[in-house]
This record gives C-alpha cells, sequence and structure tokens, in this order.
C-alpha cells in the first residue's frame, strides 16, 4: 500500500515497479473477472485519466466469507493478470476467479 499499510478495507497500491499503468491493469484484471479501479498515488506523475495505482478492496469478498487463505490466491490472480496481455491468460484467471466464487456463493440455497 502506498501509506505502507491500512486501517481499512482499501488499500491503494502504486503498481509502477510493473511497467503498467493502473488503467491498463484495471482494463486486465476486468479482463480476467476481477473488479477493481485505476486511482491516482501521491505525486502521481500520470494523468488522472491513466494514473500509476491501483486501489483494491476487501469487503465483497469478506461478506461471501472469504478469509487469509483466500485473499493471497487473489493477491496472485491480480498479480498475474496484470503482468500478462494475453486474452487467453485472462480467460484462465477469468475460470480460476469464478471457481473461486462458487465456493463462496453470495445468496445460499
Amino acid at each position: 500500500a502506498v501509506s505502507g499499510g491500512t486501517q481499512t478495507h482499501l488499500a491503494l497500491m502504486d503498481i509502477r515497479s510493473t511497467g503498467v499503468t493502473g488503467k491498463v491493469a484495471d482494463e486486465r484484471c476486468g479482463a480476467a473477472g476481477i473488479t477493481m479501479n485505476k486511482n491516482s498515488i501521491p505525486y502521481d506523475p500520470e494523468k488522472p485519466g491513466v494514473t500509476s495505482g491501483v486501489r483494491v478492496g476487501t469487503p465483497a469478498t469478506t461478506t461471501q466469507g472469504m478469509g487469509v487463505e483466500e485473499m493471497k490466491q487473489i493477491a496472485s490472480l491480480i498479480a498475474r493478470a496484470i503482468a500478462s496481455d494475453d486474452a487467453s491468460v485472462h480467460a484462465s484467471i477469468k475460470t480460476e476467479v469464478h471457481a473461486l466464487t462458487a465456493r463462496f456463493p453470495i445468496y445460499r440455497a
């Protein structure tokens, strides 16, 4: 996180080290079935429509009952999605996202 940590359910992450902008990361994660937002970071060198960061949150996942192990898996899915510009990789990640969320349904029958 940009601040060195967070006391809330949101984290702002500087992703400049990935070589990908926040806009591209947002698009790639969207293609992989992961919802996040591009977000400016303090003293961001990028334009507001592009950004150097992303904002992620945990409310939906924790409401569904996910915990630490799932958060580790989600972090890996996000990192893999951001790192690739290959649509087939994003499709594969989306399958993993669906498998994970199927284990934690929003509504229990």
